[in-house]
């Protein structure tokens, strides 16, 4: 699953709430009536997007024929806040911003949990790529081997793996052309454990 942007998620929400009152989907004007917008193409092309990330389908002749696509074990997307960047390179200073972005449910840590978009190649062979979002249980432990965000020296954070190593971390890229970082075990903070990653085409 893709995640969705507001919009879209509420949309989805109208669909799912429409269906389960009238036992049929809504008209595009209906919709377009619901979120004040007049152009039948805007509301269409919300429909596409909602249908190639697999939340949705539909026959393309037919009105009223959105079907809503039954999530794995019926999951829904929960709002998270966006809490800015995590460096996948070299540590850059963490920057927080107020956004939120929408996560299918069973990608939700079990503590508190938020999302942090990718900047840098440094962990390219866990398939995670510049520009995409981790989402990150709230942890300030780890285990050997757990993909962590780390906070060196109290102000640069990272995106690394992580490696207990008698007084020092190992904390490993996952690109061969780059440096693991050893630093004191008192210099890193774990602020928290990704549990999943989300990439937006």
């Amino acid at each position: 699953m893709l995640p969705l942007t507001k919009r879209q998620r509420e949309i989805l929400d109208f669909l799912t709430e429409f269906i389960q009152q009238h036992g049929y989907a809504p008209s595009l004007e209906e919709i377009g009536r619901r979120f004040g917008l007049s152009s039948l193409a805007t509301v269409h092309k919300h429909l596409t997007n909602l249908q190639e990330k697999g939340f949705i389908r539909r026959a393309w002749n037919r009105s009223r024929s959105v079907e809503l696509v039954p999530t794995r074990m019926g999951a829904r997307a929960i709002e998270l806040p966006l809490l800015g960047f995590v460096a996948a390179g070299s540590p850059i200073e963490a920057v927080a911003t107020a956004e939120s972005i929408s996560v299918p449910e069973d990608l939700v840590g079990k503590r508190d949990t938020y999302v942090l978009r990718v900047r840098g190649d440094s962990m390219i062979d866990e398939q995670i790529r510049d520009g995409d979002y981790v989402i990150v249980e709230d942890r300030k432990t780890a285990d050997n081997g757990e993909m962590v965000i780390a906070l060196l020296a109290g102000s640069d954070v990272t995106l690394k793996k992580f490696y207990q190593e008698n007084a020092h971390v190992r904390l490993q890229p996952a690109n061969p052309a780059m440096q693991p970082l050893t630093v004191p075990a008192d210099q890193v903070q774990i602020q928290g454990v990704v549990v999943g990653v989300m990439r937006k085409y």
